[in-house]
Order: C-alpha cells, then structure tokens, then sequence
C-alpha cells in the first residue's frame, strides 16, 4: 500500500495553521455521530436526531442549503475577473462577497497548448496557494508535470485575496465555485475533465461549494483526509482537536451550519475519492474518515471508494479497514496524481 501523507504539504501554509491550533482547548463536549450503517441507529431511519451533524441525510429536509448561483443553473454570466500583474494569474471576484480573489495557473514545463485535464487544489486550514508553491520544487509544478493545468486560489480573506476570512463557510464556498466557472473558461483547460482536490479542512469548502453548486462542471472530488465535523474542527469531544478548538462555541449552530463537510456530503453530485492513512495527521483516530465515506454511500453519491478498497461499501468505525500505511510520507504529490488519473480513466 502507499501512503498518501506527504511532509511538504504538512510544511505548507496551509497546514501549518491547522496543527498549530491542535492543541487548544475546546468547550461544551460533543459526541462523535454514530458512521450510519443502517442498522437502527441514529442515522437512516428518516428521523432528524438534533441537527445535520447526527445525521445529514435524515436532517438535510431541516436544514436546506443555500444553492450558488452558476452559469449551468442560471442566466448569470462568468464570474468578473482580470489579469493580474504577474504572468499567469488572475484576479475572480466572489460574486457574494465583491472580494477580488487571486488565482494562480501552473501548467507543465514541457506545456505545447493544447487543453489539458484540470485539478483545482483546495488549501487546508486557513492556508492559500503559496503553500502549494513552496521550492526547490513545488507541489504545484510537479502534479502540472504530470499532464495537468494546475488551478490554485487565495480564498477570501488570505494570501494576496481581498475579503474577510470565512473559516469555509458559505461565503468561501461561493469564491471556489467562481474560481471554477473561471478555470472551466481558460483555453488550456479541458472544460469537460476538472477535478477537485481537497486537503484535510478544505473539504468543508470544497464538498459546500459542490453540495450547493451541482452544475459545476467538476468530474470527482479527491480528499486528503478531511475532518468530517464539528468534532474534529471545533475539538468540540473529548479529544478536543482542530484549528478551531476554542475559538467558537459547539452550540453555535448558525455557525457550524455551513461549516461541517459531513453536511453536504450525501449530496455531492459527482464520484467521491477518499484518501486516509493509518496515522491521520492530525485526529486520533479514523472514525471521521469513515463517516464520511458512510454518508456518501447512503447518501447516494454516484461512486464512493475510501483508499483502494471496493467502492460503495460502508464501514464500522469499531472494526474499521486497513488504511494507507505511513512508511512512505512524501509521496502526497504522487498520490494526488496516480489517484487523478485513474479518476480521469487514464
């Protein structure tokens, strides 16, 4: 088995943040849901047991999404944007929030113009594309190196973007679905093979953006161990984990609404790939993993696969599965890319 957790990124901005906050305290213990498996718990039986982070299936009816507006489902043209100053980038504007966000395009050194396949690399924690693009070889250029046009983005509020930080809620949602209509307008871009790669926190915006955004011409969405909610972002159980373990309250539901992945994953409209090792790098365990890809599954989401193992299958988070091993930690970048182009069917 290979591994799927790579030192470069853990040294990157956009994970440095997350694991920083790790060891904060948090307040007003939550229990971790219960992965529904279908066997009389709380999820699945139709009933809404407290909120959308018991169980998102059975809670969605109660707790509706707010949709984005895009060009496939509306009249609206392509977000607004600009050239920017340096070559390659871009200034998008997030139609909800007015905030210029910039967007960087790597293509492969050995690039000849043709339109080549897209991966839009969704940053964890609070980071922002610098922490894709750290040298002597970024994580950037060497997954564009494979064949790939390589979209990054600063979401409102960080790196070079204007805005106020949204912590991933439906604001930043918003901004990444703009940065995709964008890059699906690009001529190197081949429009019809997009991909979506998210790293641990960036699930929440990533899996809000495709939740809310249906249309969006995304083919998969590939996630480097993503916390799944409240309890693994707000350190909001026992283990008191996550960046924003004591900086807001686990009751505050306005708040966590917008800002649990496990919300919005039964309702990914696309194939969904999750990577997760033995060793998580930050949770104690791998429950949120399977939690995940549980709600996906009884979720109905076309394709669900955790790691190599069969697609479609849920699991018990008592007896879970052999995960990735974590003897080779830098492999991310070619995890990424191995991953991708089986998604791509290359």
């Amino acid at each position: 088995m290979v591994n799927v957790k790579s030192s470069r990124f853990l040294a990157g901005l956009f994970i440095i943040p997350f694991l920083a906050a790790c060891s904060a305290g948090g307040g007003g213990a939550a229990p971790r849901p219960t992965p529904p498996l279908g066997a009389g718990g709380l999820c699945g039986d139709g009933a809404c047991s407290g909120s959308a982070q018991n169980c998102s299936q059975d809670c969605a009816a109660s707790s509706p999404l707010a949709p984005i507006e895009t060009p496939a489902s509306s009249e609206t043209a392509l977000p607004a944007f600009e050239a920017a100053t340096e070559p390659n980038s871009y200034w998008v504007t997030n139609p909800s929030s007015g905030a210029r966000l910039y967007v960087r395009v790597i293509r492969p050194d050995s690039w000849d113009g043709a339109a080549l396949p897209a991966l839009t690399l969704v940053p964890g924690g609070n980071g922002f594309s610098a922490g894709f693009l750290r040298p002597p070889r970024s994580s950037a250029q060497t997954i564009a190196d494979a064949g790939f046009i390589v979209i990054l983005f600063d979401p409102d509020g960080r790196g070079q973007s204007e805005g106020v930080e949204g912590q991933n809620g439906f604001i930043q949602q918003d901004g990444l679905a703009a940065v995709i209509q964008f890059a699906a307008s690009l001529p190197e871009v081949d429009a019809a093979r997009m991909g979506l790669v998210s790293f641990s926190f960036g699930i929440t915006m990533a899996a809000g953006a495709l939740a809310r955004a249906p249309d969006l011409p995304v083919q998969f969405l590939l996630d480097w161990e993503g916390p799944a909610d409240r309890n693994d972002t707000g350190g909001c159980d026992a283990d008191r984990m996550g960046h924003l373990a004591g900086e807001v309250a686990c009751d505050d539901e306005v708040f966590w609404s917008e800002r649990e992945a496990v919300t919005f994953m039964g309702q990914l409209p696309i194939p969904y790939q999750r990577l997760q090792s033995e060793r998580d790098h930050v949770q104690p365990d791998v429950n949120h993993a399977i939690l995940m890809v549980n709600t996906a599954v009884t979720g109905g989401v076309p394709w669900v696969r955790l790691n190599d193992l069969p697609p479609n299958q849920t699991y018990d988070s008592a007896a879970p599965p052999p995960m990735l091993s974590d003897d080779l930690d830098r492999q991310l970048d070619a995890q990424v890319i191995q991953y991708a182009q089986a998604l791509f069917g290359e």
